[in-house]
């Protein structure tokens, strides 16, 4: 099976959990569970696609310190092929706030490197052996872009919550073939989902949380999907990434667009309902007998 590679997107989060977001004022909050662990999107993503038995690359950055060798440590006891870059500026870290119905807010306390001394033979070599990349948009990934320019096979990127305008994004969104993004930031995602259509894109998927999500194909056909109820919101962190893994899943199986958006949704509602980056029982073997228990008979 073909090798999937994914550059960009490691961090330590620390995750409080609060029956709602604080009011803007000054206050104290006395009782605040929280947890930490891996986090970032690139995690996120070879963390799922390397359970549900996709062969999986990561290349990403992390500092010599102690939060980045929890990073590498965690993933490697999970089965995850991982490659790294040192960062000077340390491993990057977040305190993510997150409510009762999963909303997050996202501080970022450490940053990464907007760039890096990369080994580029070392990663030209992953780019080679890999059928499929997926550019995170992290600072130090723009760097790696150029590498891509003449690569034959499909660049995937997730634009998160994407505006529709941010000149940040376009380096990306030239880059790939097929995005991803979420309606966060777009209550009026349509008409930006035809703009990168018509930008050449062979496939658009936008989420919306609980609201499902909406793909348009490159022959302009939309498809919606229902969000598969999570049993318990217990850690919304990764959801995104677990959609994407699983859509990733069935795309590369040469699964229909529609049967790809169902995968995403079940791989979604797992994440959720699990803490970390992703549900340890997931597997290509449960997603496939889940898919056919919700959706085999429709």
């Amino acid at each position: 099976m073909s090798r999937t590679l994914i550059l960009g997107g490691t961090t330590f989060d620390h995750i409080v959990t609060l029956p709602e977001l604080p009011a803007p004022q000054p206050q104290t909050i006395h009782q605040a569970p929280f947890h930490e662990g891996t986090g970032s999107t690139g995690a996120g993503k070879a963390l799922a696609l390397t359970k549900l038995g996709l062969p999986t690359t990561l290349y990403s950055a992390v500092g010599d310190d102690a939060y980045g060798r929890h990073i590498m440590a965690n993933l490697q006891a999970q089965g995850v092929d991982a490659h790294y870059v040192p960062d000077p500026a340390g491993t990057e870290r977040h305190i993510n706030l997150m409510d009762a119905q999963g909303r997050r807010i996202s501080l970022f306390i450490t940053q990464a490197s907007p760039a890096l001394a990369f080994d580029h033979a070392q990663v030209t070599g992953l780019i080679r052996n890999s059928a499929c990349v997926v550019l995170n948009i992290i600072s130090y990934c723009q760097a790696l872009i150029p590498l891509l320019r003449d690569y034959p096979h499909p660049i995937w990127t997730d634009l998160h919550d994407y505006d529709g305008h941010n000149p940040y994004h376009q380096p990306f969104i030239e880059a790939a073939h097929y995005i991803h993004l979420s309606s966060d930031n777009l209550p009026d995602y349509r008409p930006v989902m035809q703009q990168l259509r018509a930008a050449g894109k062979h496939l658009v998927v936008c989420t919306h949380g609980a609201a499902g999500a909406t793909l348009l194909t490159a022959q302009g056909q939309w498809l919606e999907q229902a969000a598969v109820p999570a049993p318990a919101v217990v850690d919304s962190n990764g959801a995104g990434d677990n959609f994407f893994a699983g859509f990733l899943y069935g795309f590369l199986r040469q699964e229909p667009p529609q049967k790809c958006l169902q995968y995403g949704a079940l791989c979604g509602s797992w994440c959720i309902g699990a803490f970390g980056l992703v549900d340890p029982q997931l597997s290509s073997s449960r997603l496939e007998a889940a898919w056919q228990e919700h959706f085999g008979n429709a």
